[in-house]
């Protein structure tokens, strides 16, 4: 592949050159990017979770006086977003139960965006992007997921 860019640089064949890049750069592993994927949003929320163990009556006053979430007594609140970001970012790891996983982060995420913290769109939308996309792919051939739905279906996944 290197050897027919170089050719065709020097041939002057620039959209072949070009065109050769695109094909060796969408060889990348889509499993790989599921990796990646998995592990960088379940570490964003499982040091969340960890915060909120770590002082549970700061928490508790966070969810009283800054979340204030609509319906939900603020204890409730709190035993609910730390049980969703441990046990969630723990399956995502492993890439187990990856879509439940990701879908229960997604809706904790849009919570999040529409009733406590609005203003931080950009970090909100990097991670609804990263878990949509593990809804809609899955955790890709390094899970556990694939194991056992090799295991359960064989080949035919």
């Amino acid at each position: 592949m290197i050897t027919t860019f170089s050719q065709d640089v020097r041939s002057g064949n620039f959209v072949a050159a070009i065109n050769g890049i695109r094909a060796l750069i969408e060889r990348f592993p889509a499993s790989l990017l599921a990796l990646a994927f998995r592990i960088a949003v379940a570490t964003v929320f499982w040091k969340s979770g960890l915060t909120k163990i770590a002082s549970w009556d700061a928490t508790i006053a966070l969810f009283d006086m800054e979340y204030m979430l609509p319906i939900l007594p603020p204890a409730l609140g709190a035993y609910l977003a730390t049980t969703v970001e441990l046990g969630c970012s723990t399956l995502l790891a492993f890439g187990l139960a990856t879509r439940f996983a990701a879908a229960a982060l997604l809706g904790m995420t849009l919570v999040i965006q529409l009733l406590v913290y609005p203003e931080n769109w950009p970090d909100h939308l990097l991670w609804g992007s990263i878990l949509v996309y593990l809804v809609t792919r899955g955790a890709g051939a390094f899970s556990l997921d694939h194991l056992i739905g090799r295991r359960l279906f064989g080949d035919n996944l």
